[in-house]
């Protein structure tokens, strides 16, 4: 049986991607160290799914962009699962290069800002004036830094408003300066994805 809707959207990777997603999600959900924890690491995850199923015949995106955005999507679940500052692989990097944090949650960030950048990348592209050049990566670097800076004051107004319970969502590890260098890290993201991607994202773009 084809794999391609009415409209001739190859539908085959996102299926893969999304019957590869499912069992990090099941493992993600189970017995995490902290629930409240987990539905806000995870919350992107679970309105950004059911969004690209929804809109995948309307609007099908790249092939690279649903790669980079399962992708994003294992870092956050696997952050949602033991809290940022307690993946495993994050303290083996610890020990073994002599940090001084697990630095799980600075991949989160950088890949924060590489990923929405390419999104932003892509839609502009496609709904806009907008072409690939000068004015077209200053926008998609400010718009991500924003967008990095929003998740900061959410994170900030989560542990005001749920009184310190949502200590391991703000994922400070004791670094008072750990926003500033997240949102440095997301615009260094954002920077290197539209870099590394960008002709192939525009050469994908010409064929959907």
């Amino acid at each position: 049986m084809s794999q391609n809707n009415q409209d001739g959207t190859d539908l085959r990777l996102p299926i893969v991607l999304a019957a590869a997603l499912l069992p990090v999600l099941i493992w993600s959900w189970i017995a995490p160290h902290e629930r409240l924890t987990w539905w806000m690491e995870a919350l992107p995850v679970l309105i950004a799914v059911p969004l690209l199923a929804l809109t995948i015949q309307r609007f099908p995106l790249t092939p690279l962009l649903y790669c980079l955005i399962w992708i994003h999507c294992v870092i956050l679940l696997v952050g949602a699962h033991y809290t940022y500052a307690l993946v495993p692989i994050g303290d083996w990097a610890r020990d073994s290069l002599g940090l001084s944090r697990n630095p799980y949650d600075r991949l989160g960030h950088l890949v924060q800002g590489l990923v929405p950048a390419l999104v932003a990348r892509e839609l502009l592209i496609r709904l806009t004036p907008l072409r690939p050049g000068a004015w077209l990566f200053s926008i998609v670097t400010l718009s991500t830094l924003g967008i990095s800076a929003g998740y900061e004051l959410i994170e900030w107004l989560s542990v005001e408003i749920l009184d310190g319970d949502a200590e391991s969502f703000l994922g400070q590890q004791g670094d008072v300066w750990d926003a500033q260098k997240d949102m440095a890290i997301a615009l260094i993201g954002a920077i290197i994805g539209q870099f590394m991607f960008a002709k192939h994202q525009d050469r994908a773009i010409k064929i959907l």
